[in-house]
């Protein structure tokens, strides 16, 4: 009996303390927090991806989620605001991930399925992976080639993906790797487009 009472002593301090908190203005003290840790992260993202490349160009549509380092190489990863499309540029220095004559050529199913692998213990795990076209696209002011994949993947929340896939090599010889991916039914080529094309060398 003495534990129930004690209980609920407790539950009314705690209500009471919320309520004085609020009436302080405790929530806009936390509101004020949030903004400010949420505007500290994405500003570090953005100043990490000044490493990467010239990113002050995109439109306001997109937003830099996060840099990260995917094996030892160094990555940055933006969305498209209202649709989600994601788009990630990794920076593989030297030693191509894949290169632009990979991306051309038959076989290259089977290198991103290799690739899938070596990365698919820190980000996506690609399945059922096949190409469906070619092109070519416009980033860090120059033309080049992409290969469109659809695949099933695990790790999110639903599982058929289409993107693009390409390969870049930049003045300083640095090769990068693009590639953007949204649900399938949801993906747009024209938001790639857009979103790389914004893309420069520093």
């Amino acid at each position: 009996m003495f534990r129930f009472i004690k209980i609920i002593i407790n539950a009314f301090i705690l209500v009471l303390a919320i309520i004085g908190f609020n009436a302080i203005g405790g929530q806009k003290y936390v509101e004020a927090i949030k903004v400010n840790v949420t505007n500290f992260i994405q500003q570090r993202a953005e100043e990490n991806a000044k490493k990467i490349g010239d990113f002050s160009n995109l439109h306001e549509e997109f937003q830099i989620d996060n840099t990260v380092n995917l094996l030892g190489y160094k990555a940055i990863i933006a969305e498209h605001i209202a649709s989600g499309q994601k788009m990630c540029i990794v920076d593989s220095g030297s030693k191509p991930l894949l290169s632009q004559n990979d991306i051309k050529n038959e076989g290259l199913e089977n290198k991103l399925k290799d690739l899938s692998k070596k990365f698919k213990y820190q980000a996506l795990s690609f399945e059922e992976l096949k190409i469906t076209s070619r092109g070519t696209l416009s980033a860090y002011g120059q033309t080049v080639p992409y290969a469109k994949f659809e695949a099933k993947v695990s790790k999110l929340p639903f599982s058929n993906v289409a993107g693009i896939v390409a390969s870049i090599k930049t003045s300083d010889g640095a090769e990068k790797l693009a590639i953007s991916v949204n649900e399938n039914s949801k993906y747009s080529q024209l938001i790639a487009d857009e979103f790389f094309k914004g893309v420069k060398e520093n």
